[in-house]
């Protein structure tokens, strides 16, 4: 049996441990203060000090009881954070493309602040989008999370992940799980191309099914690119052409982030054949972290095999499963361990292995 925590006493304090993400944009905010090389502070704060700190506060794989589960995720402030990080991410961008469309920046200033803000769109942007758009039920935060989307040209994403990547998970058939001994720098173009190809077809699928050609306003996919392109000619309008190269740059860092934790998440990790078909998807078909620190910058995505096995749980009830793959390490320390392919298949290729060993339940 795994164990349980107390009922906490106070509620509002263990929700807030989730508003550390806000400390990366307001990184954001001091690098730039700082001037120069000063605005990589984020990147060097997310990939340097983060998993240094990750090591030092350790994991907690403490679970809920189901009677505090069932009182937990109906707080409100849970949601309430995710709600406000969709204003800060907007303003960031918005800030982001008014400072660098303005004449008086350097190259390597206008560089760094670019990076930073792109960091900030994966870790916020696009993890809360991840969050809200699971939630199928709310339209408010379904419209959100695609707000969120809009602002690094992903929009698309929302529908592959909910419909494709949760469907074929641990597969050959997602483009978004790596194979074994795959490095990132051959995973990062298969899942980005193979992911936008996935998302075109489960729509001109829905489509099909209404009797209505693929290539018509009704194509969600074709709404996303006109929005997206709307907004990016509304940027340079509004701060100059400068702004362009920004969006796009910040846009890339952001969406490589998502996909380099996508690599993370799955690796090496298949769902075995039960005749035509695959077997359900368990908690073992994603690796696990419950390290303190990253989860709470994270809303809890490391708790991914909880997700993925109940994808309609909202973060804060997201239980440890010891019989899970388990990462050595929190995502930030794996991500830079993942930028070195020899060095991350020392790691990681063993535990993979021993995962496909695992005894049939």
């Amino acid at each position: 049996m795994e164990a349980h925590q107390p009922a906490p006493h106070n509620q509002r304090r263990d929700a807030l441990a989730f508003a550390l993400v806000f400390t990366i944009p307001l990184s954001v905010l001091i690098g730039y203060r700082l001037g120069g090389w000063g605005n990589l502070l984020t990147p060097f704060l997310v990939f340097g000090l983060v998993p240094l700190l990750d090591a030092l506060v350790g994991t907690d794989t403490t679970n809920l009881s189901p009677e505090e589960a069932q009182t937990r995720a109906t707080i409100p402030i849970y949601r309430v954070l995710t709600w406000l990080c969709v204003p800060c991410q907007l303003a960031l961008v918005l800030w982001g493309a008014w400072v660098v469309g303005g004449s008086g920046n350097g190259f390597i200033e206008a560089l760094g602040l670019t990076v930073a803000v792109g960091v900030s769109s994966g870790i916020m942007g696009i993890n809360v989008s991840h969050e809200l758009q699971h939630r199928i039920d709310s339209g408010l935060e379904i419209f959100l999370s695609r707000v969120m989307l809009l602002t690094v040209g992903y929009m698309h994403w929302a529908v592959e992940h909910v419909a494709g990547h949760h469907r074929h998970v641990a597969t050959p058939r997602d483009p978004a799980t790596a194979r074994l001994g795959e490095s990132v720098y051959r995973f990062l173009p298969r899942s980005i191309g193979g992911g936008f190809r996935s998302a075109w077809a489960i729509e001109a699928a829905r489509l099909k099914r209404k009797g209505q050609p693929s290539l018509s306003i009704r194509n969600r996919l074709l709404q996303y690119l006109l929005l997206e392109t709307a907004g990016v000619l509304g940027l340079v309008f509004l701060f100059g052409w400068r702004a362009l190269p920004y969006w796009l740059l910040q846009s890339l860092v952001a969406v490589v982030l998502l996909e380099v934790v996508n690599y993370v998440e799955h690796y090496g990790l298949l769902r075995r054949r039960r005749g035509d078909q695959h077997e359900p998807v368990r908690v073992w078909h994603s690796w696990n972290s419950s390290h303190w620190l990253t989860n709470r910058f994270l809303f809890n995505l490391q708790r991914h095999s909880d997700h993925h096995y109940r994808p309609a749980n909202r973060y804060q009830v997201l239980r440890h499963h010891s019989e899970s793959p388990q990462l050595p390490t929190g995502y930030a320390g794996m991500i830079v361990l993942a930028m070195v392919p020899p060095l991350w298949r020392r790691v990681m290729d063993k535990r993979a292995l021993s995962a496909l060993r695992r005894p049939t339940p």
